[in-house]
Parts: C-alpha cells; sequence; structure tokens
C-alpha cells in the first residue's frame, strides 16, 4: 500500500522547546487563535494550547504546518474537546 505524499506531511507531528524560550512545531493545520498568552492550533495529532508570556510568532509555514513562537513557555496542553475549547477560549477572551 502506497501513501501520497501528502498524507505523509501531514501526518507527522513534532514538537521541539528550547530553553523554555521558542517552540517549534510541525504538523500544524491551523492556528485558531493567539495572543501574547495563548495560543491555539490545531495539529495532525489534535488541538494544543501553549500558554505563556509574551508569545510571538518568529515564523510561519502554511505550506509544510511549520511554526515557530517565541516567548517564555510556560505549558502546551492536548485538548480533547476542540470545540468545547474554541467557545470557552472565545468568552474567556470576551468576558476578560
Amino acid at each position: 500500500m502506497e501513501k501520497n505524499i501528502e498524507e505523509i506531511v501531514t501526518s507527522n507531528h513534532e514538537v521541539k522547546i528550547m530553553d523554555r524560550r521558542q517552540i517549534y512545531l510541525t504538523g500544524v493545520k491551523k492556528i485558531s487563535s493567539f495572543d501574547h498568552e495563548e495560543f491555539l492550533l490545531e495539529t495532525t495529532m489534535g488541538v494544543l494550547l501553549l500558554k505563556g508570556e509574551g508569545l510571538e510568532i518568529l515564523r510561519l509555514d502554511t505550506h509544510d504546518g511549520n511554526v515557530r513562537i517565541k516567548g517564555k513557555i510556560n505549558s502546551f496542553n492536548y485538548l480533547e474537546n476542540k470545540e468545547k475549547m474554541k467557545e470557552e477560549s472565545i468568552f474567556t477572551k470576551l468576558f476578560k
């Protein structure tokens, strides 16, 4: 059974953190929302919530799904229920 190149590229997901100051991600399908304290990313392995301080995008490659973010990385967590977290995130930001 042969796989398409596109299937191989989109199925890979890697997270690399350097000194809690930069994070490099592959397999990113979409950035749902972001600000200086939080990024919500849809990856090939699920929805990833990244939290920190002074976060900003250094590099975004939409073709290959690679993202590099700098700032102080405090946590990252894969979320189980994508739709619920999107709604909570929007409402949380509205009422801050």
